[in-house]
């Protein structure tokens, strides 16, 4: 099993008087993660996918738990987001049976923490585990090993299964994009036309890297741009892409309103239009690989536990910068660039907007640089 840079920290959370919750989305290897925290320890365990479990976790009392559970000391709630009013028995457990430790997963942040944020407000902590991460592969069989895959990981992506089963990714992730992609939103009544949905995914994998107007999006898909505003929201709510705002204080040119759309995953973004043909073949390699380092980027920032505030910067002349950070008023500026031999100069526009921004370039060449947490010298 490939450890998760999360196991450390939640097991440090464990018998702190709150429940732990990990939202992420389906397949990325949440209830393997719980399952290795569990390990040698003995625990109960409910599935919330199972009728039997939803019954009995839903309108409860204390003394019902209490009898479930016997003397176990930890309860695992896999798939929680299925059962009903799991807030208000996740607090039972925190405020009730309070030698008790349990875990809850959930695939859909927007249906299990709108159920769990009022009732435990302060009775919790929270994880989003991700598909596998470049730190994560470093971790697991070293660096050198890790950057001759890159172009394996543009093509298909670092979900688990993926990855273990090699010679098989393609059939595998044209399955995960389907049932991943859909199985929670067309649950959703928000969700009337799944064709259209299809067809927006199949555009936003297109436009990577490239500002999205949701206005002409809409003409494009012939539906209005409210439509595509609220299907691109909750394709980020059940963690398929995540938007990149506009960065602008100063300039009177600068985009103030864009926005950029990204996959979490390389491999789900080609799937989705059915393309994983090799980098040299390719006229979008530019774009995987902009989408490749800031999802990465995404992970390794989250798993630091670091606030840093993400941006891309562009002018109406056309001036782009791909991504603007801005930790606690230091403000960072990246080019990212396939070609390590690549000519950059940051405009100087925004370096004159912004005196002080440190500047870089990440290319293949260096990509360690940015994606693994700095370690203390021995």
């Amino acid at each position: 099993m490939i450890p998760r840079i999360l196991h450390d920290t939640i097991e440090k959370r464990l018998f702190k008087g709150k429940a732990v919750l990990i939202f992420g989305p389906r397949q990325s290897g949440k209830s393997t993660l719980v399952e290795s925290l569990l390990k040698d320890k003995d625990h109960f365990y409910f599935n919330g996918d199972e009728s039997d479990a939803r019954e009995a976790l839903t309108n409860t009392t204390s003394t019902r738990l209490k009898a479930y559970i016997g003397n176990k000391k930890i309860v695992f709630i896999d798939e929680a987001q299925r059962i009903p009013n799991i807030g208000l028995t996740l607090k039972l457990f925190t405020d009730q049976i309070k030698n008790v430790q349990v875990i809850a997963t959930g695939s859909s942040t927007f249906e299990l923490s709108s159920q769990v944020n009022e009732p435990l407000t302060g009775r919790k902590y929270e994880f989003m585990l991700f598909p596998l991460s470049f730190a994560e592969m470093v971790q697991y069989h070293g660096l050198l090993t890790e950057k001759r895959l890159i172009e394996h990981r543009l093509r298909y992506g670092y979900y688990p299964e993926i990855l273990t089963k090699t010679g098989e990714e393609k059939e595998l992730l044209k399955l995960l994009a389907d049932s991943y992609l859909y199985k929670d939103l067309l649950m959703l009544e928000q969700i009337k036309k799944p064709i259209l949905l299809e067809k927006l995914l199949k555009a936003l994998a297109y436009q990577v890297g490239s500002e999205v107007n949701y206005t002409e999006l809409g003409q494009t898909l012939h539906t209005d741009y409210k439509t595509v505003e609220r299907y691109i929201d909750l394709l980020e709510k059940t963690f398929v892409v995540f938007r990149l705002p506009a960065f602008s204080r100063n300039g009177r040119n600068e985009i103030k309103r864009g926005r950029k759309v990204y996959f979490y995953d390389c491999g789900i973004r080609n799937a989705v239009i059915g393309n994983f043909s090799p980098l040299s073949s390719r006229a979008d390699v530019g774009a995987m690989w902009e989408n490749f380092v800031i999802a990465e980027r995404v992970k390794s920032l989250m798993y630091q536990g670091k606030d840093v505030m993400q941006y891309f910067w562009r002018t109406t002349l056309q001036q782009e910068i791909d991504l603007i950070e801005d930790n606690e008023g230091i403000l960072s500026a990246f080019e990212i660039k396939w070609n390590p031999k690549a000519r950059v100069r940051f405009s100087q526009t925004f370096t004159g907007n912004y005196p002080g921004t440190i500047t870089s370039i990440i290319s293949p060449a260096n990509i360690e640089d940015f994606l693994l947490e700095p370690r203390d010298p021995d």
